[in-house]
Parts: C-alpha cells; structure tokens; sequence
C-alpha cells in the first residue's frame, strides 16, 4: 500500500484527491497539511511515501518546502501541484529535488501513474515537462533565464521579486545577510538584470508570481 499525503490550503482540493484515492486499491491517504509548516511535520515523522504538494502554500511556499524537506528527507519523493504552465517552474523544481511536476488540471490516471511511479523512488515526466526537459538539448531554444539559477538562486529571486529585502529573506532562510547579498548578486549576474524592480518585472512578465 502507497501511503500518500496531501499538502495543499485548499480543503476542496485534498478531499477532491481523497476520492480519487479512495478507488485505488493500492493507494491510501493517510495525512494533510494545509500550510507549509504541516507538511514538513508530515515529513520528519515519515507518516508518507508519497507527498503531493501545492507550489503556493500559506505560510510558507511550496518551493521552500520542498526545499526544506530535501535538505532533511532527501529520500521522501514530493510531487508538485500547481496551477501555472509547467515550463515556468519545473525544471528549477526538478533541480531542487521534486519527483514530478503535475499541473491542477491533470488527468486522473496521470495522477494515479504519478504516484506509482514516485513510490518507485523514481521521477515522473509527463510529456508536457519531458518536452521541456528536452529543448535543453536544442541549441536552438533559448532557455528562460530563471531556469538557469540554482535552487537557493531561484529561492532567493522569488522572494526578491516578491519585495521582500534581504535581511528579511536571510533571517526566513536562517542565513547570513551577507550570503544572502551574494545570492543577489549572482541572479542579478545570470539573470543581466540590475534591480529588484527588474526581477519583479520579469517574474509578473513570466507569470511567476502569486
């Protein structure tokens, strides 16, 4: 049996997936997290096999949850919910860890197929995201510039673009100011951006904000 938990503020949504499940025979929800903060208790009890969670958390963001729980659960395989086109988001999630990137308006069986597949320890690439994952072999695309940061760069950057100042951001992420201003530095460098009013332009252009 595949013990699943849902992560996502919408109680609509988890019972939504709780039926879905409730017809599976080898598929069983055992949890739900409706914030951030829920998710990792989920995860540092090991109460799943599979998580399945939403990129926009209250709290705290489905990206820097999965952040987190990689950092202190690396083995836990996390599928990413979320309402915006993949190409915006998830080759940096597959960076930072996440086993599959399903958009909200998924088909039941790709969903189910997921799971099974993340259970497996393996990834799931829809083909949606597997087209995307390929064009990195085309010379001929250009690659967004944001899916060329690193994990924490494009951590950093989501919350610069949102405002938030950089002894804000470092005391959230529990790091030095000074780490911070280098993460900065470097996005601004990758990005050939020159202020945060460019990253924030730049997120909204890409449909990267909330």
């Amino acid at each position: 049996m595949i013990r699943v938990a849902i992560c996502d503020d919408h109680q609509i949504v988890r019972a939504g997936f709780k039926q879905i499940f409730s017809e599976v025979a080898d598929i069983e929800v055992v949890a739900e997290a409706s914030t951030g903060r829920e998710a990792l208790d989920i995860a540092r009890n090991k109460l799943c096999d599979v998580m399945l969670l939403d990129i926009s958390m209250p709290d705290q963001s489905g990206i820097d949850t999965l952040r987190t729980i990689k950092q202190g659960q690396p083995e836990l395989p996390i599928l990413i919910l979320s309402g915006y086109p993949a190409q915006q988001y998830a080759v940096n999630l597959f960076k930072m860890g996440a086993n599959g990137y399903l958009n909200k308006e998924y088909d039941t069986d790709e969903l189910i197929k997921a799971v099974r597949t993340a259970a497996t320890g393996r990834r799931y690439v829809s083909a949606e995201v597997g087209e995307i994952l390929a064009q990195g072999f085309d010379q001929d695309v250009t690659a967004a510039l944001h899916t060329e940061l690193s994990d924490r760069e494009f951590q950093v950057f989501l919350r610069l673009a949102k405002g938030e100042s950089v002894s804000d951001i470092a005391l959230v992420l529990s790091l030095s100011v000074k780490t911070i201003s280098t993460y900065r530095a470097r996005v601004m460098e990758k990005m050939h951006l020159h202020s945060n009013s460019d990253l924030t332009y730049y997120a909204l252009k890409n449909n990267l904000l909330d």
